[in-house]
């Protein structure tokens, strides 16, 4: 399969290399043959204006070229990078820790900065701890405060991690080392206590079931890229669901399951181990990279994610907007679907909720964390006229 169709028809399905920190694109899946004819018990989605219990925005940094994780000199320090994972942050921060880890202690100190609080500032800073070292986060804002805290949570370890043609030849190896250390990583943390980590039915929906070959030319300036082929092992089939064998009013429905995180429970949980094993957590800013003088450590790990185009003055991080609507929580909603550029993902906290758009640049280069009352709006309608097209005996 091919075209932005088929991404879509896919991103949700199983296995999920699908959704993304707070946006929403991922790579195909193969699609298992045959039709699923057992009865689908579902519970409805209350889409309602009324039910909104918050609107949030972030932005993604996005790098064509990948993350940054190089290592350098400032001053007397040596800084070690660990930023602009686009959307694939959550997803790729225990390989990406791993590695930030490995070059932070590869000189022999074992007194650590870490520069953010966010998702890849916490693991970085675990990792570290886990090595034997004494570990510090710096960071203007906890983790409730940060870009990380609005992601969507869904599993997507290639999710605008870089441009198409844009990265080393070595890039790719990379990735794959972070993402097979990320799986293997939340494998253990599912089952505990509040579900930080755990699996989900996600549900592709299309009001038509057209083939491959029937969008216009691909017209976005490039395309991101993916690289979902390198890990066929860590891919969930989905499977097309009979006719009459569920009850949304669609005529294609593609079944599959997805990794997600309970971003509330999982950071929650996350930092409280941190502190547990003897770190600290200090509130303090940085302007530039000269401000690191004021700190006694000689290595600074920087996790810095969109702030550092600020911080760094790196200009080759990108923003890529992502605006989430959440409606109050649904226990009885266990499952996430996709339809009309729609995404859900019931977590929890509440259902959230987020119009991706109708090309593969949504939001990109898009430098605004102010609320768009019309993208809200056209989500929960677009959800709206789905559910209130349910048979009455589901409601």
């Amino acid at each position: 399969m091919g075209g932005l169709l088929d991404r879509r028809r896919l991103m949700l399905g199983a296995g999920a290399l699908g959704l993304s920190g707070c946006a929403t694109r991922g790579p195909a899946l193969a699609p298992a043959p045959g039709l699923v004819a057992a009865t689908e018990t579902i519970a409805p989605i209350r889409a309602d204006m009324e039910r909104i219990s918050r609107v949030t925005v972030c932005l993604r940094p996005f790098r064509k070229a990948g993350p940054r994780m190089d290592v350098e000199t400032v001053g007397d320090k040596r800084v070690v990078h660990n930023y602009g994972h686009g959307g694939s942050g959550w997803s790729l921060s225990w390989g990406a820790g791993t590695i930030a880890a490995r070059n932070a202690l590869s000189g022999g100190e074992r007194d650590i900065a870490v520069l953010g609080a966010g998702a890849l500032g916490l693991t970085t800073a675990t990792l570290l701890q886990q090595a034997g070292a004494n570990v510090t986060i710096y960071a203007r804002e906890r983790m409730f405060e940060a870009r990380s805290a609005r992601a969507t949570g869904t599993w997507s370890p290639d999710s605008r991690i870089a441009a198409e043609g844009s990265t080393s030849p070595e890039f790719a190896a990379r990735w794959e080392e972070m993402t097979r250390i990320s799986y293997r990583t939340f494998q253990t943390w599912l089952g505990l206590p509040g579900d930080p980590v755990q699996w989900q039915d996600r549900y592709v929906l299309l009001d038509e079931d057209r083939g491959p070959g029937t969008e216009p030319p691909n017209a976005d300036p490039f395309r991101f890229a993916t690289f979902g082929d390198r890990v066929p092992d860590l891919r969930h089939r989905s499977r097309v669901l009979a006719p009459g064998s569920h009850p949304f009013p669609v005529a294609s429905v593609r079944r599959g399951s997805a990794m997600q995180f309970n971003i509330a429970a999982y950071a929650r949980l996350l930092t409280s181990e941190f502190l547990m094993a003897g770190g600290r957590i200090e509130t303090m800013t940085f302007h530039t990279p000269a401000d690191l003088a004021v700190l006694k450590q000689k290595v600074v790990v920087n996790c810095t994610g969109y702030g550092a185009r600020a911080l760094w003055k790196d200009e080759t991080v990108v923003p890529v907007r992502g605006q989430i609507t959440w409606l109050l929580p649904q226990p009885e909603v266990n499952y996430g679907l996709f339809y009309n550029d729609v995404t859900v993902v019931s977590r929890d906290d509440g259902l959230v909720v987020q119009y991706v758009g109708d090309g593969e640049m949504f939001g990109y280069n898009v430098n605004n964390e102010s609320v768009d009352p019309a993208e809200t709006e056209l989500a929960v309608k677009t959800l709206a006229d789905l559910f209130s097209r349910f048979p009455a005996a589901r409601l």
